[in-house]
């Protein structure tokens, strides 16, 4: 505001300065006009009024080197011939003492200007109101304003020009300010977010882009409407009570809520701010009406208050405890679920501090979170509660801060889960886990002594067979000694068993003893230790892994599945093969062979304790169930993909990281 006061200061002074400029043109025209009239006099009169002549010129030419503003003579080719002193000041030029030509002075953006002119002022003899921009001897731009007239000889031909040289560049530099202040404006009101409005006597004399795509209509349509045909106040004083008031002079701003109807059809709710335009007599000139948009703001609020009424009712009806404490740890809110957990009544609660009403078992734990909240932490913790009637319990708290609308920190929030029973039941089951490690651990210990128990009746059978096959092999016929082989081999296949069983109740052992193993030594060990008939080969085609395992139960799971590939192969030329591929988290392995091959109704039963396939002697019925949980102990898959007579594939993955493996 205080640059408008400032303009329009500089208006005032440059309206004063014109007026003094005018009446000295005036002044110079009127001396002129008697100069001329006095030539043409002393065409007539004789050589005493000659005298008389020169007398009036020397006084007219005293009046022209006091005129304030620039005054200069030329002659038609533009050379100055006479200047004043605000001639030579102004222009920064001296013709006394050097050569100036005014067209050399122009700006040469007005030189076809410059030349037009000249051009009418020989053809009239005047010229009134030519401007142009110049440039002075110092180098700066200059805006001038010159009135001249032609000078004549006593033929009356034209000889020269004169003009009074006035300088507007203050006064172009004001408007082209307010012109640019102006573009300014008009910049801002069309691209304003806001719909602007202006109007007198609720008629629309101005709208901005923004107003008329709000509602769809034109600024022409609008022009010919008033403001109350599309528009209706929800919230705030009506708009004629409005304009009374700001009539009266007693108001001069105002903000309603009005609904504003789109010509298309629909409506959106727009925040209009009112600001009376008042003229200098103080009197109300126009009304100006800003329009935000908060149709979505609305939407937006009655949907976080139905959303607020609806998570109202779901926390004062779940399961789960709420408490509200300011930083004083008094408890501001609390729901019913709340009140049931610990007995207390609400008002019995409310106003209280929480450390005081509640029996708080492990305080230093409450206070670690306390500070925790203090910092703006969030965090679950399980506290050991107190409650009314003198019962423990155990609550799983989950805990945040709580803000105020400035992001001040004034509390915190805790949601309580009563989780006693689940601690009874997990105390119930450390119980049952500790009770059936010492079982297995029994069980295991039984399996090693039945295992020895067995074993040794059996080396006795064996040794006695032995000693009859010996001692009566003159006297056994043939089928005598069919008979001792088959019980040879019978207490081979018991032996067998009961080392199966034996391994198959260690492949759980709690204790994995894991470290890097070559599985290409592991299979070439194999090798030498396992039946593998003449027509069959087993082959590794790619460079096996070195993975992180327990060696001997890589070397039972790889055993049992090998030595099963290799025994089940009828054709001519049979072919094992163990191969492999890297996944992210696991190795892949897989056994293939040309085999006999497993029936489909078989692939999952293969796995489950003495169950075979076939009347193969060799087989117990353990091996690939030890298979199934030592890969299971490496958190991996065992499946088979196989058909009859189409051979078989094994595959298993084992997990690469170990660090819950032990468990």
């Amino acid at each position: 505001m205080d640059s408008d006061k400032e303009i329009e200061l500089l208006k005032k002074a440059l309206e004063r300065q014109k007026k003094a400029r005018q009446q000295a043109e005036k002044i110079l025209e009127q001396k002129s006009t008697e100069l001329y009239e006095t030539a043409q006099r002393l065409k007539e009169a004789n050589g005493t009024l000659e005298n008389l002549l020169t007398e009036k010129v020397s006084e007219l030419d005293g009046v022209f080197v006091n005129i304030i503003d620039p005054y200069v003579v030329m002659d038609l080719q533009a050379n100055v011939i006479k200047m004043n002193t605000s001639a030579k000041e102004f222009l920064g030029y001296d013709n006394t003492k050097e050569d100036v030509n005014l067209t050399g002075l122009v700006h040469a953006d007005y030189l076809q200007y410059t030349a037009e002119s000249f051009k009418y002022l020989l053809e009239v003899g005047t010229l009134k109101n030519y401007r142009a921009k110049i440039n002075v001897k110092s180098g700066d731009e200059k805006w001038i304003e010159i009135n001249s007239s032609l000078i004549y000889n006593t033929k009356q031909e034209p000889m020269g020009a004169q003009g009074i040289i006035r300088d507007i560049t203050q006064e172009m530099e004001i408007k082209e300010l307010l012109a640019h202040q102006r573009r300014q404006l008009d910049i801002i009101v069309e691209n304003s977010p806001l719909g602007i409005v202006l109007s007198v006597g609720g008629k629309i004399i101005k709208a901005n882009n923004t107003f008329t795509e709000l509602l769809g209509y034109s600024e022409g349509e609008l022009k010919t409407m008033a403001l109350n045909d599309f528009s209706k106040v929800e919230e705030g004083s009506p708009s004629d009570d409005i304009i009374v008031q700001m009539k009266k002079g007693k108001k001069d701003k105002a903000v309603v809520i009005k609904r504003y109807f789109k010509k298309g059809g629909g409506c959106l709710i727009a925040k209009t701010s009112v600001s009376a335009v008042r003229g200098g007599d103080g009197k109300l000139k126009y009304l100006l009406a800003m329009i935000e948009d908060i149709t979505r703001e609305r939407e937006a609020e009655e949907r976080l208050n139905y959303e607020r009424k609806k998570y109202a009712n779901i926390i004062a009806n779940m399961n789960l405890g709420l408490v509200e404490v300011d930083t004083e740890d008094i408890i501001r809110l609390v729901n019913q679920s709340f009140c049931n957990m610990s007995g207390f009544k609400e008002e019995e609660l409310l106003g209280k501090k929480g450390t005081d009403i509640l029996q708080v078992q492990n305080r230093s734990v409450l206070e670690n979170e306390d500070e925790k909240r203090m910092r703006g932490e969030s965090d679950s913790y399980e506290l050991e509660v107190i409650d009314k009637s003198g019962e423990k319990k155990h609550w799983l708290v989950s805990g945040a801060p709580r803000y105020d609308n400035n992001k001040n920190l004034i509390g915190s929030v805790g949601i309580h889960l009563d989780v006693t029973k689940q601690k009874l039941l997990e105390h119930q089951k450390e119980q049952l886990v500790k009770e059936l490690e010492q079982s297995n651990q029994g069980l295991q210990e039984y399996a090693h002594i039945v295992s020895h128990d067995l074993k040794s009746p059996l080396r006795s059978i064996s040794a006695l067979a032995t000693w009859i096959q010996d001692d009566y092999k003159d006297v056994l016929d043939e089928t005598g000694q069919q008979n001792l082989e088959l019980m040879q081999e019978k207490v081979a296949s018991m032996d067998k068993l009961i080392h199966g069983i034996l391994e198959y109740s260690t492949a759980n052992d709690s204790t994995l003893d894991n470290s890097s193993v070559d599985l290409n030594e592991v299979v070439e060990k194999i090798k030498e230790s396992i039946f593998i008939p003449d027509h069959v080969a087993l082959v590794v085609p790619e460079v096996l892994p070195t993975i992180v395992a327990d060696r001997t139960k890589m070397h039972q799971l790889f055993q049992n599945i090998l030595s099963n590939a290799v025994v089940h192969i009828e054709k001519e030329i049979g072919l094992v093969e163990v191969l492999f591929i890297e996944n992210t988290t696991h190795w892949q392995f897989s056994i293939k062979d040309n085999g006999v091959g497993i029936p489909k109704e078989y692939h999952k039963k293969i796995f489950e304790i003495f169950q075979s396939i076939g009347a193969n002697e060799r087989s117990t019925g353990i091996g690939l169930s030890i298979v199934k949980k030592i890969i299971d102990r490496y958190e991996g898959e065992v499946w088979v993909e196989s058909e009859k007579d189409m051979g078989t594939e094994f595959h298993f993955t084992i997990k690469k990281e170990i660090n819950n493996l032990n468990s």
